[in-house]
């Protein structure tokens, strides 16, 4: 049951991979306090894309030392080790958003019809808590 969303920015060559199917785990440096099992993710695709792309459903979320996170996501990130290593520089633990139920909308919405449609839309740098009904509410 889905309790929570998520409004998530992810990279263009990140997302892609989600949609694809050969990315299962998004990695991130700070956990969503609010996220678990189930709740769903709103894909906001970073620039050039800058469009509302899809959702998916958070099967599970890890928190863990770094040495411990690689082991567990190494073949489902899409990411080198090195990659992985930059991407946590100055941490000692990261988290692991695992990802089931991908699905792209219909229509991707670009940036300038999400701020058309909600005057003090602004892209999170990161993430940010949304309402489960936040597709229907700019459509």
């Amino acid at each position: 049951m889905i309790r929570n969303a998520l409004l998530m920015s992810i990279r263009p060559q990140y997302a892609n991979k989600i949609f694809e199917g050969s990315k299962t785990v998004e990695l991130r440096r700070i956990k969503p306090k609010l996220l678990s099992d189930g709740d769903l993710v709103f894909v906001y695709v970073s620039s050039p894309i800058k469009s509302l792309l899809g959702a998916f459903v958070v099967s599970s979320v890890l928190e863990k030392p770094l040495a411990g996170l690689w082991n567990v996501v190494r073949n489902r990130a899409g990411i080198s080790k090195s990659e992985f290593l930059n991407y946590y520089a100055g941490t000692e633990s990261g988290v692991a958003i695992f990802i089931k139920d991908v699905w792209l909308l219909p229509k991707p919405i670009h940036l300038t019809d999400l701020r058309r449609q909600m005057k003090d839309f602004h892209p999170p740098q990161s993430f940010r808590y949304t309402s489960i009904n936040y597709i229907n509410n700019i459509r």
